[in-house]
């Protein structure tokens, strides 16, 4: 894993092999460069009140199979988190959507094709968060991670600005330098 195991164990994540890192870079978007989407999905996410736990239902725009899980993140730095998710039958997963307690963010995540051998994803946000595009990828290293250059379809990075973070969203609402970083403010 590559991560200290007493810092994963301070973080509630005692088992490694139960674990896995998570290395991500964000963009803000005007919007989704629809020419390049090869799969999307609606994604509901429901954060749990008062833990780190998030129950996801994604659901791909084909009707494909959802993917029904419930996952649990801490972050050890702006990019970096540590991540564990159980995966969920659909009656499983109902029985926790009716039970748990939390708020929602609705969303219609696009898949990329790859660019430069980075597949990028953009998530068109939904409801009281409409109007708002953020663009992502994952890494498998850190290497990668600092030598992916910031694709020309996004306007600024956002990975250090935690108001563009799915907690800090669910909870607060739309960014506020969202209209000065969009150029209408």
């Amino acid at each position: 894993m590559g991560i200290n195991s007493q810092t994963a164990t301070q973080l509630g994540f005692p088992k490694p092999e139960y674990t896995s890192v998570e290395r991500e870079r964000r963009w803000l978007c005007r919007g989704v460069p629809r020419d390049r989407v090869r799969t999307s999905e609606a994604i509901s996410d429901l954060y749990v009140s008062g833990v780190r736990l998030r129950l996801r239902e994604a659901r791909p725009m084909d009707g494909g199979t959802p993917m029904l899980r419930l996952t649990r993140k801490a972050d050890l730095d702006k990019h970096t988190r540590l991540i564990t998710s159980i995966y969920l039958p659909e009656d499983e997963f109902a029985v926790l959507a009716a039970s748990l307690q939390g708020s929602r963010i609705n969303k219609v995540r696009h898949r990329l094709h790859p660019v430069a051998g980075v597949a990028f994803i953009v998530d068109e946000f939904e409801g009281e968060l409409e109007g708002l595009f953020i663009a992502e990828a994952e890494f498998k290293t850190q290497a990668e991670l600092e030598a992916c250059a910031s694709p020309e379809f996004a306007l600024c990075e956002v990975t250090d600005d935690p108001q563009y973070t799915g907690g800090h969203l669910v909870k607060q609402g739309l960014p506020g330098n969202l209209q000065v970083l969009l150029g209408r403010g």
